[in-house]
């Protein structure tokens, strides 16, 4: 036994053990375990969220703005440490958002694969048939009237040649005598209503879709200045039959299933873990959050 007890190999051994035994007894398992469940925000959190936001030049965050920030600190958060219980660290350099992103990412893995069974995109389109409704669209012509070249008759030089119009074709030789060069298209055919609305403005693009087709009317004024207008015709607006949207439909509904289960799978993660944050959060403005450190950055010259 004296001899067992001279070998240095078996000296290493049990110095080993009684290394582990101690810090074992040191270190119980139990609150490891409370405190990985753990999720808690200090003041000084709040002060790096603020500076953070602040470095980026923005102006000072408002207590919504705050709160948003803070939820998101403990998503990531929590995202993080359900990728490290799943391994998603082994060798990867990547840190703590991109450990959250895997997660995400495996909960669209997850979504995509379930297909839809058979009438469920038909019933789900018809619940959401404004999503697909198309707009209205309309062909016009129109004379230009511009204030840069007449000044303030241009709005009364535009109803004089309506009067001369009356009875004229939409391409008829007296309406290329009346009006002024425009900067852009004479004709536009088939174009929506924000098409219209961008190019003219929405109060010319409301009034043009009021107009009977297959005549002179006017003037409507845009900002460029007043048009006679020729309508062509107006397709109204409609909801498409499933058939023609189909693959759109297929593609939303699947991004609708993701986006659920992402929500609910993090909602799962989140009840395992208990969150605590500063009671400064709750205050009605952020005077009681503590704001050394917190002054704007000087921007460089």
């Amino acid at each position: 036994m004296r001899r067992w007890l001279r070998e240095p190999l078996l000296q290493f051994l049990l110095a080993g053990l009684l290394l582990f035994v101690g810090y074992a007894w040191l270190n119980p398992g139990t609150g490891r375990e409370a405190e990985s469940t753990r999720i808690e925000l200090t003041t000084d959190d709040l002060r790096q969220i603020q500076v953070a936001w602040l470095a980026q030049g923005r102006a000072p965050l408002s207590p919504e703005q705050l709160r948003h920030l803070v939820e998101a600190r403990v998503r990531e958060e929590i995202l993080y440490r359900e990728a490290l219980a799943l391994g998603l660290d082994q060798d990867d350099t990547i840190v703590r958002r991109r450990l959250a992103q895997k997660m995400e990412f495996l909960f669209e893995d997850v979504a995509a694969l379930r297909e839809p069974a058979p009438g469920e995109l038909s019933t789900w389109f018809a619940s959401h048939a404004e999503r697909y409704t198309l707009p209205a669209r309309a062909s016009f012509r129109h004379l230009y009237f511009s204030p840069d070249r007449r000044g303030e008759r241009a709005r009364e030089d535009a109803a004089q040649a309506l009067a001369k119009l009356a009875r004229e074709p939409a391409a008829g030789p007296t309406a290329e005598t009346l009006g002024d060069p425009f900067m852009f298209q004479d004709y536009y055919g088939d174009r929506p209503f924000d098409d219209i609305a961008r190019s003219f403005g929405p109060g010319f693009a409301r009034a043009l879709f009021q107009l009977a087709p297959g005549a002179w009317a006017g003037p409507l004024e845009s900002g460029y200045g007043w048009h006679l207008v020729w309508v062509d015709g107006v397709t109204p607006a409609r909801v498409p039959e499933f058939e023609e949207v189909a693959s759109d439909v297929q593609r939303e509904w699947l991004e609708e299933q993701r986006a659920g289960i992402r929500e609910r799978a993090f909602e799962e993660m989140r009840a395992r873990y208990e969150v605590v944050l500063p009671a400064e959060l709750d205050a009605p403005d952020l005077a009681s959050v503590p704001s050394t450190g917190l002054e704007r950055p000087e921007q460089p010259q």
